[in-house]
């Protein structure tokens, strides 16, 4: 018997296949790092920055930055991307969610990060402190799935202690979860997770 070839597609192959129409029209903020890459490697970055019809207004530093410059642990600086010429708001510095100023000028935000399935990486807090954000100053947010590495079967570990909760630590949710962002992003919305739910 032989093995069927699957291709999975990331949020950002649909999105192109898509022709963006989803952001037609809209200010898009990015919320990304080196992991936003579409099949052949390219930014998620480049690909809507070179886009006609996507107007990428701003971009949104996680840990380690946007473009992964940054050292873990170090603080992300708003700074002009280099490559694009574009405002980068940092969201690993002196806030860790995005203020109204931050949020001015875009209509939504998008979210394309590749996550490890694990409870203590930052950027699942990241997300959902953009995703209050958002929701706050009235933009839309779109998360561009990707696939959780560990898989969607493996559940393990403890819920968070209310007096442990942090932000390598956020959500009450198994240290292993085996969701991915976009379906994590639905349960931290749908489950009321968030804060003033």
């Amino acid at each position: 018997m032989q093995a069927q070839k699957i291709r999975i597609k990331t949020g950002i192959e649909v999105l192109k296949e898509q022709n963006f129409r989803c952001l037609e029209g809209k200010r898009v903020g990015l919320i990304t790092n080196p992991t936003g890459v579409d099949n052949r490697m390219r930014s998620t970055i480049d690909i809507l920055h070179e886009a006609p019809n996507v107007n990428l207004v701003a971009l949104y530093g996680p840990e380690h930055g946007v473009r992964g410059d940054v050292h873990a642990g170090d603080h992300v600086t708003d700074i002009k991307d280099a490559t694009t010429g574009l405002p980068v708001y940092s969201l690993y510095g002196k806030t860790r969610k995005a203020t109204p100023d931050m949020l001015k000028d875009v209509d939504v935000l998008v979210y394309d990060i590749q996550d490890i399935g694990c409870r203590s990486f930052t950027y699942i807090s990241t997300m959902g402190l953009a995703m209050e954000a958002a929701a706050e100053n009235g933009k839309e947010f779109i998360v561009l799935d990707r696939p959780n590495p560990v898989g969607g079967l493996k559940i393990e570990g403890n819920l968070v202690e209310d007096d442990c909760i942090s932000f390598v630590s956020q959500f009450k949710i198994p240290y292993l979860y085996a969701l991915t962002c976009g379906e994590l992003a639905l349960m931290l919305n749908g489950e009321k997770m968030l804060k003033d739910g």
